[in-house]
């Protein structure tokens, strides 16, 4: 099997890559990235391109069919891909999000590619009242990052193809990788914990989020590149992560706290309602994907971010202003003008 995977050099691609390759030791396994966070790597002892057979550079907003000529599956995860760069980057967070994950899609049916998985997000339910949200209800996306995930899967929905098209809706991801983002409410919460004593839930703690491992991520994606019709559908979106890994944000603290043991946790009782609060239903993809379910705890989480940060002798109290936050890497390399307006490398500074 020949799989291709654009922005494989991110938080979730770096383990993605070693998990398929440990799962398709036979697999060829081609990556395919830009290289904006390439050198962001945390602890690694050896790149984790070296789990691909190749890697090629180039940016996804202008890749063709023939580049994609010979693949049985394509794995999109290639974003803008949090809401803080959302806000900052718009334009270019529906371009890349959205309109190049369509672009792909088609391009990849064209070149006869059978598979096309697509990293989307709970996050489209945004403000959720009322039990755990199914596939089949309506959606609420309150930020760009949401709405670009949601219009991609629209028309993904919409392609007239016989290839078969996944849309993963994530939960929201958390774990160590080889390239770590602390961007992320868990990361932040264990990262805090360990270089200040103190955790600042900035909300109520009351909002609700759905949480997976980026391993379980991988797993996900490992069962959707061969994902037949007959599972789901020609085209499928489904909810991915588990029951049991629905939170409240004040749980998600207290976890930290427990594992981390002399904690001090506060939380802004004052703070206005989130507008991000969704529990979510995982039963489709449980009846669907009954051997690549999340096996990953929380807590297991939580130590391995432990583990993987004293690894790193992390120690920056200031790392929400460090390149462990993804907004903060593009802003260095636009300051550097190594990256324009439009997030394209300038000649002098291509990687």
């Amino acid at each position: 099997m020949r799989i291709l995977i654009t922005g494989n050099m991110g938080y979730v691609g770096s383990t993605v890559c070693k998990y398929l390759r440990h799962a398709r030791p036979d697999a060829v396994l081609h990556g395919f990235d830009n290289a904006y966070f390439a050198h962001c790597l945390t602890g690694a002892t050896r790149l984790p391109e070296q789990n691909l057979d190749a890697q090629f550079y180039g940016d996804v907003r202008s890749i063709t069919p023939e580049r994609l000529a010979g693949y049985d599956a394509v794995v999109q995860l290639a974003a803008i891909s949090n809401d803080p760069m959302g806000h900052k980057f718009e334009k270019i967070t529906y371009d890349i999000n959205q309109d190049t994950t369509i672009a792909l899609a088609r391009a990849a049916a064209s070149a006869g590619v059978k598979n096309f998985v697509f990293a989307s997000s709970c996050s489209i339910y945004g403000i959720a009242e009322g039990g755990p949200r199914k596939e089949t209800d309506p959606v609420n996306p309150v930020t760009a990052y949401a709405r670009s995930k949601i219009g991609a899967e629209k028309a993904l929905e919409q392609i007239d193809t016989d290839m078969v098209i996944t849309s993963l809706r994530f939960a929201t991801a958390c774990g160590m990788s080889d390239r770590l983002r602390l961007d992320l409410v868990l990361n932040d919460f264990v990262a805090s914990a360990m270089v200040t004593g103190k955790l600042s839930v900035l909300s109520d703690g009351t909002p609700w989020r759905p949480m997976i491992d980026t391993a379980d991520m991988a797993r996900a994606i490992d069962w959707a590149v061969d994902r037949s019709a007959e599972a789901g559908g020609r085209y499928l979106a489904v909810n991915v992560g588990s029951d049991d890994r629905n939170y409240q944000v004040r749980e998600i603290a207290d976890a930290v706290a427990e594992a981390l043991p002399g904690t001090e946790v506060s939380v802004n009782t004052e703070a206005p309602v989130d507008s991000r609060s969704y529990r979510v239903d995982f039963g489709l993809y449980k009846s669907l994907a009954p051997d690549h379910q999340p096996q990953v705890t929380l807590r297991d989480s939580i130590e391995e971010l432990k583990a993987g940060l004293e690894r790193m002798h992390f120690g920056n109290a200031d790392f929400r202003n460090s390149p462990l936050i993804r907004l903060k890497v593009l802003e260095a390399h636009m300051e550097a003008g190594r990256l324009d307006s439009s997030l394209v490398w300038q000649a002098s500074a291509r990687p």
